[in-house]
């Protein structure tokens, strides 16, 4: 099997990977369902929701990064939570290759859908001139350390949050595919955070880890915080949270909000 196809898995059916949740089946009545052309030809399906409560809507927009498996229909309850809590506007983009987008995924193409998520934001009637702010699990953890290193000195990025994402795919793998170790240094797909994050200096970050994620080792997120050069950096640990439910571990969505409140709006 092609180390790309345990990085960006490509055994869900063709037609099961079209089948993507609605923001309306959650509840959800104040949103968009948008394609996104990308540079390079490519369209990404995305979902703009707006803040349900229009008193407390802050002049924040969260540019929400999604992990390796599934599509933004599965992360709906989450964002769902975001604009509940912090009355931000949350745009899902969905990477090429997942769900409704076209395209192949690899570090280049989501190195551009990235781009293009944020560049929308600046360019879009009601979002341009909004805070951005950009939350990453996992591999969407990569995705936001990128391109907020690539943007930071536009000064519209107010922060970023970080949930269990690796230090890079080659020292991720001998722990997550422990067959695949030996060829871990001949992966192309290097998503090489660990010398990435240290560039970024001008936007608040939040950690979030949970501490029994049996995918990305706990000490990822650590040794990522110590090599944090941004100002201030906050540390928070779900100590029950695995991989895929961390974002379930009581305070998870409180820690959102007090970072929101202290460091962002």
């Amino acid at each position: 099997m092609p180390l790309s196809e345990l990085i960006y898995p490509r055994n869900i059916p063709m037609g099961a990977r079209t089948e993507v949740p609605r923001p309306s089946e959650f509840g959800l009545s104040d949103f968009e369902d948008l394609t996104i052309p990308t540079p390079d030809g490519e369209s990404l399906s995305a979902f703009l929701i707006r803040p349900s409560n229009k008193q407390f809507a802050r002049n924040i927009t969260i540019l929400m990064f999604h992990g390796n498996a599934g599509n933004i229909g599965h992360r709906i309850p989450i964002a769902r939570a975001l604009e509940g809590n912090s009355g931000c506007n949350v745009l899902m983009l969905q990477y090429r290759g997942y769900g409704l987008s076209t395209g192949t995924p690899d570090e280049k193409g989501l190195t551009i859908d990235a781009q293009t998520g944020l560049d929308y934001i600046r360019q879009r009637a009601g979002l341009r001139g909004t805070k951005i702010l950009v939350y990453g699990q996992s591999l969407g953890g990569a995705v936001s350390i990128g391109l907020v290193a690539r943007n930071q000195a536009q000064g519209d990025i107010a922060g970023m949050i970080l949930e269990n994402t690796f230090l890079s795919i080659r020292k991720l793998i001998p722990s997550a595919f422990p067959p695949a170790k030996y060829l871990a240094p001949l992966c192309h797909q290097i998503w090489s955070s660990e010398d990435v994050l240290p560039l970024i200096t001008k936007a608040p970050i939040l950690f979030l880890s949970g501490l029994k994620d049996e995918i990305v080792p706990p000490t990822h997120m650590k040794q990522l915080y110590d090599l944090c050069r941004a100002e201030p950096k906050i540390w928070k640990e779900l100590p029950n949270g695995s991989h895929n439910d961390t974002v379930a571990e009581p305070s998870y969505f409180q820690y959102i909000e007090e970072f929101i409140r202290n460091y962002v709006e």
